[in-house]
C-alpha cells in the first residue's frame, strides 16, 4: 500500500443546527449546538485513516486548547503526526457552520496558524516517498505552499492530487504538477469559467483543465455523483442516494476515500465508486470529522 501524505488545515468546528439558514441581518433563536473537530486538510486525513490508509498529516495548529486536543485525535486515529507544527504567535482555525434541516450549510473560517503554513515548515523526510505515494493537498493553506509541494513532490515522482476548495485561480505550474484535481461543480466553474450542471457541461469543464496540464479530473456533484474525465475517457459515476442531514465534510471525505482507494491501487473508476460510497455515508451524519465512515462500513 502506498503512503497517502496530507498537507493542508487543521481547525475547531463551531456548529448551530437550525431549521434554516439565518438571511443578512437576521437572528435565529432555537437550535443545536455541536464543537467538532475540523479543516480540510484534518478531515481528509481522518477520512482516509478510517479507510485503512497510511496516513501521514503535515499542518500547523497554534500553541493552544484546540491544538493539543487536535493532535490527540490525530494520534488516536493512527495518523502520522511528527510533522505537525505548532504556531507560538497565531491562534488554531476556527470555523463557525451554520447547518439547516436540509442538511445545506454556510460556513466562515479563521484560519489563524493554518494561514503561515509555509514551505520553510516542510521537513524534508516529508518528501522521502514512493512513485506510487500520494500527496492530498486542499487551499486552506497558502497558494505558495501549495504549489511549493506539488512542484517538489511531482518532481520526485509522486501522486498530487489537489482538492481546490475553497476555489481560486490556480497557475500553470501547479496545474501542470497535478496527477488529479478533485473540484465540485462552484470549484470547477471558477476555475474554468463554465457553469456545471450536468454531464454534458461537467465534461466539457474537464477537458479544460486537462488541456491545462492536470491527468485526471474528478468533479464531484452532491446527489449526482462525480465525474470522472481521464485521457480517452470520461463517465458520470452516480451514486446511490441517500437522505442527507449534514454535508459538511462530505467533500473532504470523497478526497479521503479516493486516495485510499488509488493507493491500494484501485483503478480510476473503482477508486470513484469507493469515494462515493463513503460520501455518501458521511451525508448521514452530523459533523465534519464525526461523519467519516469506518472501512467496515463500506466492504462489510
Amino acid at each position: 500500500m502506498s503512503r497517502i501524505i496530507v498537507i493542508g488545515s487543521s481547525n475547531t468546528d463551531m456548529v448551530i443546527k437550525s431549521k434554516k439558514l439565518p438571511a443578512p441581518g437576521e437572528t435565529i433563536i432555537g437550535g443545536t449546538f455541536l464543537m467538532n473537530p475540523g479543516g480540510k486538510g484534518a478531515n481528509q486525513a481522518v477520512a482516509a485513516a478510517r479507510l485503512n490508509g497510511k496516513v501521514t498529516f503535515v499542518a500547523k495548529t497554534g500553541n493552544d486548547i484546540f491544538g493539543s486536543e487536535a493532535k490527540q485525535l490525530f494520534d488516536k486515529e493512527n495518523i502520522d503526526t511528527r510533522f505537525l507544527i505548532r504556531d507560538d504567535n497565531n491562534p488554531s482555525g476556527i470555523a463557525l457552520i451554520n447547518v439547516d434541516e436540509n442538511g445545506e450549510n454556510s460556513i466562515v473560517v479563521a484560519s489563524g496558524s493554518n494561514g503561515t503554513l509555509s514551505a520553510y515548515d516542510i521537513h524534508d523526510e516529508v518528501f522521502k516517498t514512493t512513485n506510487d505515494d500520494i500527496f492530498l493537498m486542499q487551499l486552506e493553506i497558502p497558494v505558495s505552499t501549495v504549489e511549493y509541494v506539488a512542484q517538489k513532490a511531482a518532481g520526485h515522482g509522486s501522486r498530487v492530487i489537489l482538492n481546490p476548495a475553497p476555489a481560486k485561480q490556480l497557475s500553470a505550474d501547479i496545474l501542470s504538477c497535478l496527477y488529479m484535481i478533485i473540484p465540485n461543480e462552484t470549484e470547477a466553474e471558477i476555475l474554468t469559467g463554465i457553469k456545471v450542471t450536468d454531464a454534458p457541461s461537467a465534461e466539457k469543464a474537464a477537458g479544460k483543465l486537462f488541456n491545462k496540464g492536470v491527468k485526471k479530473v474528478v468533479i464531484t456533484m452532491g446527489g449526482s455523483g462525480a465525474f470522472l474525465f481521464t485521457a480517452g475517457y470520461s463517465k458520470m459515476i452516480t451514486v446511490v442516494p441517500v437522505r442527507a442531514i449534514d454535508s459538511t465534510a462530505a467533500g473532504d471525505v470523497f478526497c479521503g476515500a479516493l486516495a485510499v482507494a488509488l493507493s491500494e491501487g484501485k483503478n480510476d473508476e473503482e477508486a470513484v465508486i469507493f469515494a462515493n460510497k463513503a460520501a455518501a455515508i458521511s451525508v448521514t451524519r452530523m459533523g465534519a470529522q464525526a461523519s467519516a465512515p469506518y472501512r467496515k462500513e463500506i466492504n462489510p
